[in-house]
């Protein structure tokens, strides 16, 4: 398959609130790891250029330490790269990132679950993104229930929404029913959680039918890492993905993204790298059209 000629327009398309975007996006975690920030700048300049118009970030995308905990030398902000690779910002460009943890080199990760702490955490990213309304922000859950009702969470957002401050809302890490306890507070425009062709699967498949349904686009992380995690993916894939790409003569990885695609016309995309030649063969991905056998074998 051919990858520079191939664009992220080949996705589809799908709206988030107001803004279309095409269903293949980029997620910025990973452009933090390497020092050569100008790596990473001329990396994001470069997917839009493939067509890439939705990207994932969050303040706590930062190296050395953060969600990768690698990397030396001064911080490198995903917000504050994507800042410098795009200031100004193209006009149909969502950025959409999250709130509800943060990272202090010292503190570590914590988790913001009063108004003041959750507004505090916007106007960083507002601050390092140099904007002064942020198109979408998901409020990224912990596990369990957790100690302040989500609503209350939820609503402090959503005060920040009525004043200006962001665009859209959206939640991360969330199951099923935790759409029906916002319901009434503010529209949900996309749900962010783990899911792959061969991850979270049984947890998942029912929110991304009901999301669907009440035409919320699902946008899943580690859709390439799988249960690897931060830790990227795997260079062992299941043999019904390799036997799926030999068939197409694409890479495994490839077939994970086409496969995610074809969830749903309101499924997302959004993997990260840091390596251009792998960019290009994530943005084709979009393009990869999959059989009912294929499906079936993936199954």
């Amino acid at each position: 398959m051919p990858t520079d000629e191939i664009t992220a327009a080949a996705a589809g398309t799908w709206t988030l609130g107001d803004r279309t975007v095409h269903r293949m996006g980029f997620g910025s975690m990973r452009i933090t790891a390497n020092p050569d920030r100008d790596r990473a700048i001329a990396l994001l300049r470069r997917a839009v250029e493939l067509g890439v118009n939705h990207i994932d970030t969050a303040a706590f995308y930062v190296s050395p330490g953060g969600t990768l905990g690698v990397g030396t030398g001064p911080a490198r902000y995903a917000t504050e790269l994507i800042r410098a690779a795009f200031t100004p910002y193209p006009e149909d460009l969502v950025i959409a990132t999250k709130v509800g943890f943060g990272y202090d080199p010292e503190a570590g990760f914590t988790e913001a679950l009063t108004p003041e702490r959750l507004r505090a955490q916007v106007e960083e990213n507002l601050r390092r993104l140099g904007r002064d309304q942020l198109d979408v922000v998901n409020l990224r859950l912990g596990r369990g229930p957790g100690p302040v009702p989500l609503a209350d969470r939820f609503g402090a957002l959503a005060e920040l929404r009525s004043a200006g401050l962001i665009r859209h809302l959206g939640l991360s890490n969330v199951r099923r029913e935790r759409l029906d306890e916002v319901a009434g507070i503010a529209p949900v425009v996309c749900v962010q959680n783990n899911y792959g062709v061969d991850a979270y699967r049984e947890q998942q498949d029912d929110i991304v039918q009901v999301c669907g349904e009440r035409g919320i686009a699902y946008v899943p992380f580690f859709a390439l890492a799988g249960t690897g995690r931060e830790a990227g993916a795997s260079t062992a894939q299941a043999e019904a993905v390799e036997a799926v790409a030999r068939a197409h003569g694409v890479t495994p990885h490839q077939v994970r993204l086409a496969w995610t695609l074809h969830q749903g016309p309101h499924v997302l995309a959004i993997p990260g790298t840091g390596d251009p030649a792998h960019l290009a063969q994530n943005i084709a991905a979009g393009a990869l059209r999959l059989t009912p056998e294929d499906l079936t074998r993936l199954a």
